[in-house]
């Protein structure tokens, strides 16, 4: 009686045990599960490694420009900004695309007409480089303003991060031409939260060793100079993008 007694007791505290142990594993496994998802989260917005991203689609990055974008006089199209930017950002282990959206000799007035198909290539994220022909034909700064404020807020409205490529008016347009074109760009970055590099050509126009024989239009060299100066401002532009593409949190249970 007292062995029956003792093999009962075993059977009901190796139950009560088995219970515990399985009530164990799934908190183990619960914990685990929200480890995952923390460092898929930190991955996905950036704070992980890059490579950790791959597999993923490449973010889509569209540069909207004039000639300065096309590539104008470049022998090869390897060597325009779009192409160049895209191999700098790879580099720096970024998995995206870069759109080639230059047209030579566009004003903001052509940007704006065609924002729409452009649009329609679905980046990610958008370059705005813009206004250096408006400024060469002496166009109001007025209409120019205007062109770059709609161009940037229906990006804006679509849902997609900014950076927008500033340009400087020709000296000999004057001053009073200059002070009003000049800061079209710093204002409007203030008013949209958009990023800003200030002049698309800074440093790069007034090396001859960086231009083409036009002096207005950069060669080889002077672009991979301007794609290392603004490659900070790109990354930037990179995270934005992969933030708004990140899905919400998972509340832990």
């Amino acid at each position: 009686m007292r062995a029956e007694n003792f093999h009962q007791r075993g059977r009901r505290e190796g139950g009560a045990g088995l219970v515990a142990s399985q009530a164990r594993l799934q908190k183990a496994w619960r914990l685990l599960a929200l480890i995952t998802l923390f460092v898929m989260g930190a991955v996905m917005n950036g704070d992980g490694p890059a490579h950790a991203a791959e597999g993923a689609d490449p973010i889509r990055i569209l540069a909207l420009g004039d000639s300065l974008t096309a590539g104008y006089g470049l022998e090869n199209i390897a060597d325009a900004f779009p192409a160049q930017l895209e191999k700098a950002l790879k580099a720096k282990g970024h998995n995206v695309t870069v759109l080639q959206g230059g047209i030579s000799g566009d004003t903001t007035s052509g940007g704006r007409s065609r924002l729409e198909w452009s649009l329609g290539e679905k980046p990610d994220a958008v370059i705005v480089e813009l206004g250096g022909n408006d400024a060469l034909r002496a166009v109001d700064p007025k209409v120019t303003a205007e062109n770059m404020a709609a161009i940037v807020k229906r990006i804006q409205d679509a849902g997609l991060p900014v950076l927008i490529a500033g340009m400087l008016a020709p000296p000999n347009l004057g001053r009073d031409y200059a002070e009003r074109f000049n800061v079209i760009y710093t204002k409007l970055a203030k008013e949209t939260g958009a990023l800003l590099y200030p002049f698309f050509l800074q440093d790069v126009i007034t090396v001859p060793d960086l231009m083409q024989g036009d002096h207005i239009h950069p060669n080889p060299k002077g672009v991979k100079e301007i794609v290392k100066r603004i490659l900070p401002l790109a990354e930037r532009l990179v995270k934005l993008a992969e933030s708004k593409r990140a899905p919400a949190p998972i509340q832990a249970p």
